[in-house]
């Protein structure tokens, strides 16, 4: 009586052709089910699947590129310093959310940084390349490049954050994935003169990015005719946040209270606060923003901060993108995600 019919030896890999005689259908077939096809009634899907899985068979990324025209890959860009970004949390988390997400749509992250001007050439001739499906950006400038270049080779794209270069609102529009930052900044200050608080200041982050400028304008909307000397900037770095406070303290040794822009600017005011013998809250009550899991509950006191939900936002940012892949609308669906004021010792 015949054995089962051999598989293929140890050392081969399995092959398309392979697939299709074990489940007992054309090439053509085993091909339109691998790649995602249409048109295949479910019981032969069942027996392809069945002896995908059997042989341990791994599709030609080349040829599956062919059939669907699509590279299985997205490109995240950050127009932030290589340092910055390998040692802020809220990158971590947001591109946690982002690989979490193409992991659902079994497609690959392409990380891809531009810190200066041969960083932009080269991603220019990787997008112009061809080599992803799709682009998810943040963390841009007013005047970064990247989105004429985005333009101009029509890569599907959404930012993260609003974006906030000239003529943006005049152009199409490209959703964009963002929280509520100005808001999140008027909660925040609205605490702290509940609090009593009667100087309070801020630590801005940097003006070329609207994050910023919505959570400044957040905090005058809740103090109209601030003293502008209770402003001082920063660059969401907690070494920034740390000469923020100081110049602060210089222009005013009265303040009361400080609504920092970012929980890392937060924790170096902090630094400050108590290298200079202020008591947080009870000299100075100190409000951050991000709530940053690796920073609000670690600082001493814990930090009070406006959550928003990075790993979700890169999550969301996914999903429209496949929205507009999939299903080949050019409209935007701009999502803003709503803010919490999370209420810890600092204030």
């Amino acid at each position: 009586m015949p054995g089962p019919t051999p598989g293929p030896p140890h050392d081969a890999r399995p092959t398309l052709e392979g697939v299709a005689a074990r489940a007992g259908v054309s090439r053509a077939t085993a091909s339109r089910v691998v790649n995602g096809g249409a048109g295949v009634r479910q019981p032969l899907v069942d027996r392809v699947r069945k002896a995908v899985e059997e042989l341990g068979y791994i599709p030609n990324h080349a040829a599956r590129t062919l059939v669907t025209r699509r590279n299985g890959a997205v490109a995240v860009i950050i127009d932030e310093p290589e340092a910055r970004i390998f040692s802020d949390p809220f990158f971590s988390q947001h591109i946690r959310g982002i690989s979490r997400e193409l992991a659902v749509h079994d497609a690959q992250l392409v990380l891809l940084l531009v810190e200066g001007s041969g960083d932009f050439e080269r991603v220019t001739r990787y997008l112009a390349g061809g080599h992803v499906d799709g682009v998810l950006a943040f963390s841009l400038h007013t005047d970064d490049e990247l989105p004429s270049v985005i333009r101009r080779f029509r890569v599907p794209t959404v930012y993260g954050g609003r974006p906030g270069r000239p003529g943006a609102a005049s152009e199409l529009a490209v959703p964009y994935v963002d929280c509520d930052n100005r808001g999140g900044a008027r909660e925040a200050v609205r605490h702290l003169v509940s609090l009593g608080r009667r100087t309070i200041a801020h630590i801005a982050g940097p003006r070329d990015q609207t994050s910023a400028l919505d959570r400044i304008d957040g905090y005058t909307d809740v103090l109209p005719g601030q003293d502008p000397a209770l402003v001082a900037d920063g660059d969401f770095t907690t070494e920034g946040g740390a000469r923020a406070m100081s110049q602060l303290l210089e222009r005013r040794p009265g303040l009361d209270a400080v609504f920092a822009a970012n929980d890392l600017m937060a924790s170096g005011a902090l630094r400050v606060l108590r290298e200079q013998g202020r008591r947080v809250p009870q000299d100075v009550a100190l409000v951050g923003f991000d709530d940053l899991e690796s920073v609000a509950e670690a600082t001493d006191p814990p930090l009070t901060t406006v959550r928003q939900d990075v790993e979700g936002m890169g999550r969301l940012m996914v999903r429209l993108l496949m929205e507009r892949l999939n299903d080949g609308h050019t409209a935007a669906d701009s999502m803003i995600i709503p803010t919490e004021l999370i209420r810890r010792a600092s204030a």
